[in-house]
């Protein structure tokens, strides 16, 4: 029984497990034992799986802006990730594949330094090609993630210095087709833009940004809300900054602020200052100028962690015409279907081509990668950007047996994947509303939820459901 005994099948062990963790584990287990010792584990397992309740994961999984910090200026202007120290790019590779609800299982051996202690890991997971769950050292973090939505991963809890092992696991879960049906993602290469980093454990956790009109409209305002988190237990002290270049590259704000943080909390440092002469720069599709913005963080004279940013000066809305606006002005909406193709390149000369044809909205059918709003910020053209939320199976049954969204046991999915979906987008000037479903799915509890969620975050973009039919989990009608 040696080859056992590093994993004892107890029911505070399958408490900790969904079927998918279990199948995984089982797979790691039987690798090496004899036949013998694999039908007295069976045996246990049969067992084991008979008591197993309903499961409470945990909370590895985080909805915040899609970022990395860089070591240097210059890379971060330029996106070159090979010269940031604590950065590494995931490539799992297949262990084994199988029919049934765990169908595969990638991993990668990554090596964690002693320098990490004084750092949070955080994974991001895209492009898998299916739904997964991830494992660190054999531990389930988070419940299944869609494949369409980027992960967004905390992980330092799950590591250990040395030697760690990364499992992907490619799942089947009857829930999970039911809130997105006949799931087709765009094949892109396997795990592209998949990564880990570390970043120092006093640093910027999130931001908001927004160049909107001054209350007299005579020019911008750089709204600027930066979360600043201090994961050590003592009470620190950082100074945050940022500068703010035009779209000719002059230089127009720059400011460095301290804020102090007790131990284990975070806090919020504001910026609103003028930026004056920005009116021909207002963006819009015909006018699709952007300023650059690079947040960074700096303690003891020591610059550190640099963020770059793109920003575009527009203010978004919508009126009691059911009309989105855009500086009070309602916009005549050209609106096209699209997902981004294989690769940024292809995906920028198919945008350049819908916009050529008259088409100023792109739609697409659930969050896209993280360049396709840069390409739509830059080219000039508005998104309707849409959760990875699609039931229209039994639709119009509005009981928990007919459409997953009166299913109460999924409010936590369907949360996920609409915070994720505005966290990533949120900055991007292209944005001008959120949609909760690319097709009629009903309505109900969930979706009321999901509506009421983003209304917390003080948006002024329109929410969008066209199936509502009246009722009050929409903007438009």
């Amino acid at each position: 029984m040696q080859g056992i005994i590093s994993c004892k099948i107890t029911k505070n062990f399958v408490n900790d497990c969904t079927l998918a963790t279990f199948l995984y584990l089982c797979e790691r287990i039987f690798k090496n034992i004899t036949m013998q010792t694999r039908i007295y584990c069976s045996l246990l397992l049969i067992v084991a799986l008979l008591l197993m309740p309903v499961v409470a994961h945990s909370q590895a999984r985080i909805a915040r802006s899609e970022f990395i910090c860089y070591d240097k200026r210059e890379d971060a202007k330029r996106d070159i990730r090979q010269n940031i120290d604590k950065y590494i790019a995931l490539s799992p590779t297949l262990s084994f594949e199988q029919e049934g609800t765990l169908r595969a299982v990638y991993e990668q051996t990554i090596d964690v330094p002693a320098a990490w202690n004084d750092y949070n890991a955080y994974m991001h997971v895209e492009n898998v090609g299916a739904d997964y769950v991830v494992f660190i050292n054999g531990k389930q973090l988070c419940a299944p993630i869609d494949c369409f939505t980027p992960g967004e991963l905390f992980i330092s809890p799950y590591l250990q210095q040395g030697e760690n092992v990364v499992a992907i696991a490619v799942v089947e879960e009857p829930y999970m087709s039911r809130i997105f049906e006949e799931a087709n993602p765009v094949k892109r290469t396997q795990f592209s833009n998949s990564y880990i980093f570390a970043q120092r454990r006093l640093g910027i956790y999130d931001f908001n940004v927004r160049l909107l009109p001054d209350s007299l409209d005579r020019f911008a305002q750089l709204h600027l809300d930066v979360l600043v988190d201090n994961s050590f237990t003592t009470d620190e002290t950082i100074e945050v900054g940022y500068d703010l270049y035009d779209p000719a590259g002059k230089l127009v704000d720059y400011s460095v602020n301290d804020i102090s943080l007790r131990g284990r909390s975070r806090d919020t440092l504001r910026f609103t200052p003028y930026v004056y002469h920005s009116n021909p720069n207002r963006w819009s599709p015909s006018n699709p100028k952007l300023y650059d913005l690079t947040l960074y963080v700096k303690r003891s004279g020591i610059l550190w962690e640099y963020i770059p940013l793109k920003v575009g000066f527009a203010e978004y809305g919508y009126n009691e015409n059911g009309e989105i606006t855009l500086f009070d002005k309602p916009l005549a909406l050209k609106r096209e279907r699209y997902n981004a193709a294989v690769d940024r390149a292809t995906t920028e000369r198919e945008i350049k081509a819908l916009k050529a044809k008259g088409t100023n909205t792109l739609c697409p059918d659930y969050p896209q990668p993280s360049w396709f709003y840069d390409i739509c910020d830059k080219v000039g053209i508005y998104v309707i950007d849409c959760a990875a939320v699609s039931s229209p199976t039994n639709s119009d049954i509005r009981t928990a047996e007919g459409t997953p969204v009166n299913a109460p046991e999924l409010v936590e999915d369907y949360l996920a994947r609409v915070e994720a979906m505005y966290r990533r987008a949120q900055n991007h000037v292209c944005i001008i509303a959120f949609s909760l479903s690319n097709t009629s799915s009903g309505n109900g509890y969930n979706l009321y939820k999901a509506y009421e969620l983003l209304k917390s975050m003080g948006d002024s973009r329109a929410i969008i459901y066209p199936a509502a039919e009246g009722e009050w989990n929409t903007d438009i009608e």
